[in-house]
């Protein structure tokens, strides 16, 4: 079972193009985890606004997302060939090779997405052992809103209706109510 990420966090602006980077390189590992062990592929990363993606907030959102995805595959009694967490300058990454199906894998990370209160933070990917990612569009479901209005969040983060100021605020207000309630 992988650790969490420390607490210390970058705290330092990242450029497109190591933002570029950072994906390409997600996807490599997602290519050598699926050749390796030849499962579903469950990935963590957040939703972070702003050019700043490793903070103690994101940090924060990311435990909790982490120790959630536990517990579901857990309590789903799905056997995990490894796991493991990346604290990285442009977010933490979570990676999770599981023996399930993963449509039911996918099933159950949107109701985690759903029903936490700080659900809606998490991306949480699902690939099947062939590295195609089940979406929210191939299972019928509503792209995702943005956390200040009922748009679009890609709409709103394309036009940029909101500051990340705004949004790192919400963010803050969300982790705060998923800790009172736990």
């Amino acid at each position: 079972m992988a650790s969490l990420p420390p607490e210390l966090a970058a705290n330092r602006a990242v450029s497109l193009p190591e933002l570029l980077t950072s994906r390409e390189c997600r996807q490599a590992r997602q290519q050598a985890w699926l050749a390796q062990h030849q499962s579903t592929l469950l990935v963590l990363t957040l939703v972070v606004p702003g050019a700043v993606k490793d903070s103690a907030l994101t940090r924060n959102i990311f435990n909790l997302g982490w120790q959630a995805l536990q517990q579901m595959w857990g309590e789903q009694g799905w056997h995990c060939l490894q796991a493991e967490t990346l604290a990285l300058s442009t977010g933490c990454e979570g990676f999770v090779a599981l023996q399930a199906d993963a449509q039911r894998v996918k099933d159950c990370a949107i109701q985690l997405e759903m029903q936490q209160p700080i659900g809606r933070l998490w991306d949480i990917d699902v690939l099947d052992s062939q590295g195609r990612i089940l979406s929210r569009r191939d299972l019928g479901l509503a792209e995702r809103r943005c956390l200040l209005c009922s748009q679009p969040a890609k709409l709103c983060a394309r036009q940029r209706q909101h500051g990340s100021e705004q949004l790192l605020q919400e963010m803050e207000r969300m982790l705060n109510d998923a800790l009172a309630t736990r």
